[in-house]
């Protein structure tokens, strides 16, 4: 069966940076649509240059955010460039989609509001930093930026230690989903009424709903919640545990799984202790519980819990280093990490398959302007 293509025919102006248009310019590309990236002559995209590691004329993360696309230089200061570019969106475009500061675009005529009134049927997206509204709307903001901001940092970690950010950048990769699913929904109305219109998402907002759970409980009780490492605030135990030769993760996630977990580390009264009996009893007296395991599990080696926590159908796993996950035999089944034919490069294909394929690679990130000639001719 050929790839799907289930956006094809959707033509695609990216004017991104960094991550978070990027991934979303990907993702759009990788489902069939005519990407074209816009970068400046002058150096392009800041992130060909954030390495090492550097792989085929560009640092690797700027490969793997950037696949699946075409690309032309425009210098935006220059007026005959935005007319040529301004010229290419109303001509060509179904979508643009940025990530430039709150205004930026206005000032050389390719503001979504001005590109919508000429064009009704184009569909804009707004990537911004703190959002279209607001005090901040007007500043910049980059990933660690954000996961601070939003309060995620103020979670990651362990009480009394230094903040800790998560290293894959969540916040711009989540912007850059919720763009996609924002332009998607806005060619979903188009297809019904012809129209098209502006698409306004934010790291800040993507950060505030990667908290959604967590607001809930503070706007229910009003309490901070501690840090617990690997660990969550409203489920115990539900964290890593070390065994007597690696660390492992054990989710016993409701009341019948502590019941099992309880007999397969030879502890049956455990779950019938007031203190540990339902989950919000245990959430009550974490310390005592999380002390009691922590001891338990350094008497055998993770293998051997694995053994008995499988048997018991307790969900387990063990701390995988990115080595392990390359070489796992689910990762390679799923064939989610793709090589384009004659290149070295491994990069993580998108995680969706229509019936049972799944997008192949088709284009190596674009070369600086590569595409100049046969789009801005």
């Amino acid at each position: 069966m050929s790839s799907p293509k289930p956006l094809s025919g959707i033509v695609v102006i990216e004017i991104g940076h960094s991550i978070a248009a990027p991934y979303a310019g990907m993702i759009l590309g990788e489902l069939g649509a005519e990407v074209i990236k816009v970068e400046n002559p002058k150096g392009g995209d800041a992130c060909r240059g954030w390495g090492p590691p550097f792989a085929e004329g560009a640092a690797t993360c700027f490969h793997a955010v950037n696949r699946a696309k075409g690309g032309i230089t425009i210098d935006l200061a220059d007026p005959q460039d935005a007319a040529r570019l301004k010229k290419l969106i109303i001509e060509r475009a179904d979508v643009m989609l940025h990530n430039l500061k709150f205004g930026a675009l206005d000032r050389y005529g390719l503001g979504a509001e001005q590109l919508v009134a000429e064009k009704p049927g184009l569909v804009c997206c707004n990537l911004g930093a703190f959002g279209a509204v607001g005090p901040l709307r007007d500043k910049p903001g980059y990933d660690p930026m954000m996961q601070a901001y939003s309060g995620l940092m103020s979670l990651l970690g362990e009480d009394g230690r230094p903040p800790v950010r998560v290293p894959a950048s969540i916040i711009d990769m989540g912007a850059g989903m919720w763009s996609v699913i924002g332009i998607l929904a806005a060619l979903q109305e188009r297809g019904r009424t012809g129209k098209g219109g502006i698409v306004n998402t934010s790291l800040y907002e993507t950060g505030l709903a990667w908290m959604s759970i967590m607001f809930a409980a503070y706007n229910a009780n009003k309490e901070l919640p501690a840090r617990h490492g690997s660990g969550v605030d409203m489920i115990v135990p539900y964290q890593a545990f070390a065994a007597a030769d690696a660390y492992m993760m054990v989710a016993a996630g409701n009341d019948n799984l502590f019941r099992r977990l309880c007999g397969v580390i030879n502890r049956p009264g455990l779950s019938e202790d007031e203190r540990f009996h339902t989950n919000k009893d245990r959430v009550g007296h974490r310390a005592e519980l999380i002390a009691i395991l922590s001891d338990v599990f350094l008497t055998r080696n993770r293998a051997e819990w694995a053994r008995d926590l499988e048997a018991a159908g307790i969900p387990n796993g063990p701390i995988n280093t990115l080595d392990q996950v390359v070489a796992d035999a689910q990762t390679l089944a799923l064939g989610l990490i793709q090589h384009k034919p004659g290149s070295q490069l491994g990069l993580v294909g998108i995680p969706l398959s229509f019936d049972g394929v799944r997008p192949a690679m088709n284009k190596m990130a674009p070369a600086l302007g590569e595409d100049n000639d046969t789009v801005l001719s």
